[in-house]
Parts: C-alpha cells; sequence; structure tokens
C-alpha cells in the first residue's frame, strides 16, 4: 500500500508539473499575437515595460511561495549581483531580437531560432563544460549546420535574428546556472536590476510627452501594462512546473512553442514560407529528432542502470 501511494503522489506530482510547463509552452506559442498587437509601439518602450510590470507580479509569486529570506541573501552578495546582471543583459537582449523580428514580420525566424536554441546548448554544453556528445547527438548539430548554411547561400548573408535568438537564449541559461538561488528568486533580481534604467528611461519618455502610458490611448496603456503578466506568467510556470519534471519530458516539449509560432507566423501572418525555408526547417526538424531520441535513449539507460527499490 505504501509503494502505491509513493507511486500515485509521484504521478500526481508530475501531472502537476506537465501542466504547469504546457501552460507555459502554450503562452509562449501565443505570444507573437501579443507582441504584434504592441508592433505600432517604440521597440524600447515595450521592452521597458515588459521589464518593469514584470517586477510586482515576480515578487507577489516570492512573498506567495514563501521564498524571500533566500531573495535576502542573493541581494546582499555583490556575486550574485554581478552574474545575475549579466543574465538580465543577455535576456533583455534576446526579448529586444524578438519583439523587434514580430513587428517587421520575420516571426518565421525567431521559429527556427528557437528550434536550434537546444542543439546550440548542446554546443555550448561541450565546448565550456567539457561535456561528451555522442554520436546521434553530433549528427544532429552537423544538420543544423548545414540548415543555416543553405539559408545562408540562398540569402546572401547568415541568418542571424535566428542565430541570434538561439546564442542569446543559450548563453542566459548557461550563465543562469551559475546564479545559486532559484529560478522565482533570480527571475524577480532580473527584472528589478533592468527595472532600474527602464523607470528612468519610461520617466523621461512621460516628462517629455513622448510616452504611450500616460498621453496615449488606454488601449495603448492597457497594452503596455499588460506586457508584464505575459512576460512573466509563463516564466514563471515553466520555473515551477520545470521542477517537477524530468529533464527528457521538458527537452520534448520545447518544441511546442517554436512549432505554435511558425503555424501562427504562416497561416495567420502569411510570412513567405519558400522552398529554401522548407528544406532548412525539414534539415531542422530532423536534427532534432534525432536528439530527442539520444536524450530519451539516455534517461532510459540510466533509469535502467539505477537499482530497484
Amino acid at each position: 500500500m505504501a509503494t502505491e501511494a509513493i507511486a500515485l503522489d509521484a504521478n500526481s506530482t508530475a501531472r502537476r508539473g506537465f501542466l504547469l510547463a504546457l501552460g507555459a509552452y502554450l503562452l509562449w506559442g501565443l505570444l507573437p499575437f501579443y507582441m504584434k498587437a504592441v508592433a505600432h509601439l517604440p521597440l524600447s518602450e515595450v521592452i521597458a515595460h515588459r521589464i518593469v510590470w514584470s517586477v510586482p507580479i515576480a515578487a507577489a509569486v516570492l512573498v506567495w511561495a514563501g521564498r524571500t529570506a533566500d531573495f535576502k541573501a542573493a541581494i546582499r552578495s555583490p556575486r550574485t549581483i554581478s552574474m545575475a546582471a549579466l543574465t538580465a543583459a543577455l535576456i533583455s537582449v534576446n526579448w529586444g531580437i524578438y519583439v523587434w523580428a514580430i513587428s517587421v514580420d520575420r516571426t518565421v525566424e525567431t521559429a527556427l531560432g528557437y528550434y536550434i536554441n537546444p542543439l546550440v546548448s548542446v554546443v555550448v554544453g561541450a565546448l565550456l563544460l567539457g561535456e561528451r556528445l555522442d554520436r546521434l547527438q553530433m549528427a544532429a548539430v552537423a544538420l543544423a549546420a548545414i540548415a543555416v548554411m543553405v539559408l545562408t547561400i540562398e540569402g546572401g548573408k547568415l541568418p542571424w535574428v535566428s542565430l541570434a535568438l538561439a546564442f542569446s537564449f543559450a548563453a542566459y541559461g548557461f550563465f543562469r546556472k551559475t546564479l545559486p538561488i532559484g529560478p522565482s528568486q533570480g527571475f524577480l533580481l532580473e527584472v528589478l536590476l533592468l527595472s532600474v534604467p527602464a523607470i528612468g528611461y519610461i520617466v523621461y519618455l512621460i516628462a517629455t510627452g513622448q510616452d504611450h502610458i500616460v498621453s496615449s490611448t488606454m488601449t495603448d496603456t492597457a497594452l503596455l501594462v499588460g506586457c508584464g503578466p505575459v512576460t512573466a506568467v509563463p516564466l514563471l510556470l515553466f520555473a515551477f512546473g520545470a521542477k517537477l519534471l524530468r529533464l527528457s519530458t521538458i527537452g520534448i516539449m520545447q518544441y511546442i512553442a517554436p512549432t505554435m509560432v511558425f503555424l501562427i507566423a504562416v497561416l495567420v501572418f502569411n510570412e513567405p514560407f519558400g522552398t529554401t525555408q522548407a528544406v532548412a526547417f525539414a534539415l531542422i526538424w530532423t536534427a532534432l529528432a534525432i536528439y530527442s531520441w539520444s536524450m530519451l535513449s539516455t534517461a532510459r539507460q540510466r533509469a535502467a542502470s539505477q537499482p530497484a527499490r
């Protein structure tokens, strides 16, 4: 009976984690609609409000979770503050490129960037952490590199939007691991640090009459305030969900959002998607399938090697 109770509890935990993570990925997948709605507003102002209005949500969740002691300890550590400043800068660059790309009808490129991201993370782990790649992972990375070369040759230039999104998020993930605090505390610390220049910029815009929060329509005001929830809620859902799920499950689920973004770009935004893009995406999807198979096989081997309890 005790074994059955433990199994039921584990299943309940995994189900809760799955639903939280699924909610995060679905919200991220629908985010292009919101970014399209604010595309008429200045990019820098959107980013500033995205930061500022995330702070109260992140703070409220931290208080609700009872993790304020960890946060107080973190803000007294100069090393933690400096590392959080670096991760905050990286995620703000990622946000800026993403919002800009959608506003100029390059949403397909953002989807490609987030498809490439896990493969870039594998390369970063190999180069900086000494993690060994198996043959399937090396094949997946090679296919992704070929896809980038195909797009480069066809377009006459690197697909920089996709690469910038992939590398900035991979770098964010790499350095984020160095923060000795949990994801919710780390997110609050990041947006707090970013809120200092963001608030200063918003005050400057209001003082000079260039803002869209006070001097514009109620619709623009609501859209700018709403940038906070659409940023913070999925991040926090993911943070709590990831704690309850196996890494292999998260690895497979991470393709939900870019797939939704890709479908929205092509079917709703009617962005061009020609033969070259189709070839590149086919190579990336094949690479991701190989990568996922490798990851699942490794997870099964580790599970099989653990002694039965």
